[in-house]
C-alpha cells in the first residue's frame, strides 16, 4: 500500500508530518491516521481487506479508498455468508456497478474468496486465527528510516500467500497480501519519523 514519493514524511493541513504516501488528501490521512498498521482481529473487516487489497492490484490505493463505500453497498456489507451465495446474476450486478472496479477476474475472485473463507471456518479456523499466526500472533515492528526501505513483500507474506492459495483463495499474491498485513496491523510500516509509528508500539 506504501507508494513511491521522494519525501519521507509529508506534513499535512494540521502540521503533522506523516508517512509521505498518504499526501493530504483527507480521505488517505484518516486512512493513514486511524486504520493503515493499527492491529485488527475483525472477521469482516480481515475479509474486506482482502477484497479491496486484490481489487487494487495495478491501481493506486487511493482509487479504492473513494470506491470503498460502493464496494460495502454492492458488497453486502462484506457478509461473507451472503457473498458466498452469490451467483450469476450477482455478477452481472457487479460488472454493471460503476462505483467499483468491474474486472471480471477480480470480481470472480472476491465471490471466490468468500467461498473460500466459508471452508476456512468449516475447517475449524479463521482468517484471524490463519493470519496472525504468521507473526506469532504479534505485530512485527519494523523501523524503516526512508519509504524506499519499506518491502512490497517479505518472505512471511510470501508463505501466507502460498497457505492461502492451497486454501483456494485467490488474487493473493505475496504483494496483495504484504499490503494486507500492513492494512491489519501485522506489521508496523510506519517510518520511524511518523507519529504513528510511536503510537502503534513503535
Amino acid at each position: 500500500m506504501t507508494e513511491p514519493s521522494g519525501e519521507i514524511t509529508k506534513v499535512g493541513a494540521d502540521k503533522t508530518a506523516r508517512c509521505a504516501w498518504c499526501g493530504v488528501d483527507p480521505l488517505y490521512v484518516a486512512y493513514h491516521d486511524n486504520e493503515w498498521g493499527v492491529p485488527c482481529h475483525d472477521e469482516r473487516t480481515l475479509f474486506e481487506f482482502l477484497i479491496l487489497e486484490g481489487a487494487q492490484a495495478g491501481l493506486s490505493w487511493i482509487t479504492i479508498l473513494k470506491k470503498r463505500e460502493n464496494y460495502r453497498r454492492t458488497f453486502d456489507g462484506f457478509d461473507v455468508q451472503k457473498i458466498a451465495r452469490y451467483g450469476e446474476t450477482d455478477l452481472a450486478r457487479l460488472l454493471g456497478d460503476a462505483g467499483i472496479v468491474r474486472n471480471r477476474l477480480k470480481i470472480s475472485a472476491a465471490i471466490n474468496n468468500a467461498r473460500a473463507t466459508l471452508a476456512l471456518y468449516d475447517a475449524g479456523s479463521s482468517l484471524d486465527a490463519l493470519f496472525w499466526q504468521f507473526v506469532d500472533n504479534a505485530p512485527v515492528i519494523n523501523r524503516w528510516q526512508r519509504l524506499d526501505e519499506v518491502p512490497v513483500h517479505t518472505p512471511v507474506a510470501v508463505a501466507l500467500a502460498k497457505e492461502l492459495k492451497q486454501r483456494g483463495f485467490r488474487f493473493v499474491g505475496p504483494t496483495v497480501i504484504y499490503s494486507h498485513m500492513q492494512a491489519t496491523g501485522m506489521v508496523n510500516d510506519h517510518l520511524v519519523t511518523c507519529p504513528r509509528h510511536v503510537a502503534l508500539g513503535g
